[in-house]
């Protein structure tokens, strides 16, 4: 019998995986990237048989997605809700319509402000050519309501040292650790979301966080306000249990918010992505890069979009690297640099 605090169990293919509101979109980015070449992609003979431009195979363990030569997103537009990055392994390159630039790597998260209208591209560079280059990521969208649909684009960091990690320790010396990317979680925020995030006000009960349970650790997921929507995305994990039922990873368990419910690692460790917030409640119209309320602000976002390219494009490439020994840094607009 389900616990009477499970809404619903589903399992998941291949991403992006269901969302419910407030967010729009989850996928979760695994991809075992061998050594790379002088110019951070892959090596000419691994590119054979794949559909270049549009490679979603995972042929080899692996995607180039719309890269030619470094893999990942190349220049491409978003307007009317926000893009959070959380990056688990590998590095992120980003550049924007802003002039803000950066590369992040593991524990750090990106929040951006598509707002009004930015144009970014997310590649991959695969900056070792004596090893393996993994990278592992989640990217989210999180929608805006109608009065922020059109507020200035906004770019933001959350470096590693950041975003609190808490570890508990159940009776038998057992350990969950819970990444804070957004929310607070007893007593530990991380830094503030974008400024008209709909994450902003604390009421709307927004949280992100990733959790990994050791084998057979017990742990107690707190309880959400009433108001809010929570989804537990069990990504990994062998016989794992929410509220004393098995769950095959990957799944998605959906919860009665009001409370706590408690979490068992199975046989390997446990790993699970928590979305939480109250719902927006909106009509949402969403067309590729754009989500909006109506399908007439769908046509006037492509029309602007065409008529002034949303500022434009800085940079000299479509899919801008950074050079391989380049730190983390995120260069915001105006110029000013910033590092871990």
């Amino acid at each position: 019998m389900s616990h009477p605090d499970i809404l619903a169990v589903r399992r998941l293919g291949a991403p992006p995986w269901p969302t419910i509101d407030p967010f729009l979109f989850c996928v979760h980015h695994k991809d075992d990237y061998p050594e790379g070449t002088a110019q951070m992609g892959p090596p000419r003979e691994a590119l054979a048989g794949r559909n270049m431009g549009s490679d979603f195979s995972g042929k080899d363990g692996w995607s180039m997605y719309h890269g030619d030569v470094v893999p990942g997103f190349p220049r491409h537009p978003h307007r009317g809700f926000e893009t959070i990055t959380v990056l688990r392994r590998g590095f992120c390159d980003h550049s924007d319509s802003l002039g803000a630039t950066a590369r992040f790597g593991p524990g750090d998260a990106q929040w951006m402000t598509a707002g009004a209208g930015i144009v970014h591209s997310e590649m991959f560079p695969m900056v070792r050519q004596d090893a393996p280059n993994p990278l592992e990521l989640f990217q989210l969208w999180i929608n805006l309501p109608a009065r922020s649909k059109m507020v200035a684009p906004y770019f933001t960091m959350f470096w590693a040292h950041q975003v609190p990690e808490v570890v508990e320790t159940d009776a038998e010396g057992r350990t969950t650790t819970v990444l804070v990317t957004a929310g607070a979680y007893k007593g530990h925020s991380p830094p503030p979301p974008p400024p008209d995030s709909w994450a902003a006000d604390p009421d709307n009960h927004v949280a992100v966080w990733t959790l990994e349970l050791a084998p057979g650790a017990r742990y107690t997921l707190p309880p959400a306000d009433a108001a809010a929507q929570r989804v537990l995305y069990v990504f990994e994990g062998t016989e794992p249990m929410v509220g004393g039922q098995h769950v095959v990873a990957p799944s998605a368990v959906q919860l009665r918010p009001g409370r706590g419910v408690e979490m068992v690692g199975g046989t390997t460790p446990t790993r699970v992505l928590l979305l939480q917030g109250r719902p927006i409640g909106e009509p949402v119209a969403k067309q590729g890069p754009f989500v909006m309320n109506t399908r007439e602000e769908l046509a006037q976002a492509f029309s602007d979009y065409r008529r002034t390219g949303f500022g434009g494009w800085p940079w000299s490439r479509a899919d801008p690297a950074h050079p391989a020994d380049e730190t983390r840094f995120a260069g915001p607009p105006g110029g000013r640099r910033e590092s871990p």
